[in-house]
């Protein structure tokens, strides 16, 4: 069973900008700790220059998951999220 569900499981980047990292970081961290069973690795970069925060983040899971988390993150305002997925 569990071979067949990580075989519909798919790799993804998600794309994440924070506009203003005071007041949208406790509830991106709090999304992101809910889905942490899927989080395969994480990268986060202050761009200060242009008062932004980038994190990039590489996830394992079905569609929905990926589509639910990348959604959840896209709903903060300030934050914009974006997905790559694999075949």
């Amino acid at each position: 069973m569990e071979k067949e569900k990580r075989k519909e499981n798919r790799i993804a980047v998600i794309g994440i900008v924070i506009n203003n990292r005071e007041e949208c970081s406790k509830r991106v961290n709090d999304i992101l700790s809910d889905y942490g069973d899927m989080i395969v690795g994480r990268m986060g970069v202050p761009y200060k220059e242009k008062g932004i925060s980038v994190i990039s983040i590489i996830v394992d899971g079905s569609n929905d998951e990926i589509g639910a988390l990348t959604g959840k993150l896209g709903n903060i305002n300030g934050v914009k999220a974006k997905v790559a997925l694999t075949n």
